[in-house]
């Protein structure tokens, strides 16, 4: 029986950060697996990358909402000889908004998507992880330090998966696998227009372009890194979210909700 090859899963692979991610894993000579629901998106980047002289990437056009999802992600990995070392957890989405006048439905994907699949499949891979001595990178937000008054449920599942990464970081190290909590502000993506934000919502010296994001995300796995939050001003801002009463901080994020 051939022996597996490792690779690199990045979910939600077909725009912003996903696209920084897939090229930076590429660029450091990993062989790269594209996961995402748009296959003339993942088939563009595919293209790109071996263009720039790079291992063509693996496209599995799948969305990571349904049910069955991450055992067809299996499925599709054991057929072609594949085994994940890097599993890049970017797949999400949000919405701005109250939640009580949101759509429910969409919430309740939005779970689905942020919280369970994220769990499910690093979960799933975890004994192929440790086989490679590999590493979980799981995209999570600033957003994930506070409570988020008109991004409720957003919030809430980005700060699910702080706290599980944390968690796993601490469990997963003796066994040689990193996992490390990408933590970014404001990045100019398809994200926003998504989750309904306007533009000049956040304060511009808390952007980052999604390539730099990527490649801070990286090192800081690579490195072993519990969290890594890009940029200054939002290292500054998650300490003083951990420094304020929990009350000024839902006042401050109402306060951001209601310029919509």
């Amino acid at each position: 029986m051939a022996k597996a090859t490792p690779v690199a899963i990045i979910t939600g692979a077909s725009a912003g950060i996903g696209v920084a991610l897939a090229h930076v894993f590429a660029d450091h000579g990993h062989a790269v697996v594209l996961v995402a629901r748009r296959a003339a998106q993942l088939k563009v980047l595919a293209d790109t990358i071996e263009e720039r002289g790079r291992a063509r990437p693996h496209v599995i056009v799948l969305d990571l909402g349904l049910p069955d999802a991450t055992t067809r992600l299996e499925d599709e990995l054991r057929d072609n000889g594949l085994e994940p070392q890097f599993l890049v957890n970017n797949a999400g989405f949000g919405l701005l908004g109250p939640a009580a006048n949101l759509d429910r439905a969409e919430q309740l994907a939005m779970i689905d998507l942020n919280v369970r699949a994220l769990t499910e499949l690093s979960l799933r891979f975890s004994d192929s992880l440790v086989r490679h001595r590999g590493g979980i990178l799981n995209v999570a937000s600033v957003a994930s330090f506070l409570p988020g008054p008109g991004m409720a449920v957003y919030h809430a599942t980005k700060a699910y998966v702080l706290s599980l990464s944390e968690a796993l970081h601490r469990e997963l190290a003796p066994q040689g696998v990193r996992v490390t909590a990408l933590c970014p502000g404001p990045v100019e993506t398809e994200f926003q227009a998504r989750a309904g934000i306007p533009q000049n919502y956040f304060p511009r010296l808390l952007a980052r372009t999604a390539e730099r994001v990527a490649r801070e995300g990286y090192e800081g796995m690579m490195r072993g890194q519990r969290i890594v939050i890009p940029g200054s001003a939002n290292k500054i801002a998650a300490l003083l979210v951990r420094l304020l009463p929990r009350q000024a901080l839902r006042a401050l994020r109402a306060a951001r909700s209601d310029r919509k």
